[in-house]
């Protein structure tokens, strides 16, 4: 398994962890002048959650890869939280804050997964 699709997986098992919904993987390898390769996206119900799933993230990846994010940014109101993992990065929202910038739908060309919530 490639680096990005096993660091896609720690994130993932991260915000499954705490029960983030909604998640999307947008693939964005074949658009080219993005600043990275991969966007995951989710959401959580409040500002708590939001903040749960970003720590259990940065655990899931540091245990499990070694790798640390090189910047998180958006934990001061935990509405929309940012983590920079260099090819891939994740959005960790609120759901009014998901559906106000729309992350998915910025790329129309970029390949999404919808991966199902876990309950």
């Amino acid at each position: 398994m490639n680096e990005s699709k096993n660091l896609l997986e720690r994130i993932k098992e991260g915000i499954q962890e705490k029960k983030g919904k909604n998640i999307v993987i947008a693939d964005l390898t074949n658009i080219e002048d993005t600043i990275c390769n991969y966007f995951i996206i989710c959401n959580g119900n409040s500002p708590s959650q939001v903040m749960a799933i970003t720590e259990s993230i940065k655990d899931y990846v540091r245990t499990e890869t070694g790798i640390k994010p090189f910047a998180v940014d958006g934990t001061k109101n935990s509405q929309w939280v940012a983590m920079d993992y260099g090819d891939i990065i994740a959005h960790v929202f609120l759901p009014e804050q998901r559906n106000f910038y729309n992350l998915e739908h910025l790329w129309a060309d970029a390949k999404l997964t919808q991966i199902p919530d876990l309950d």
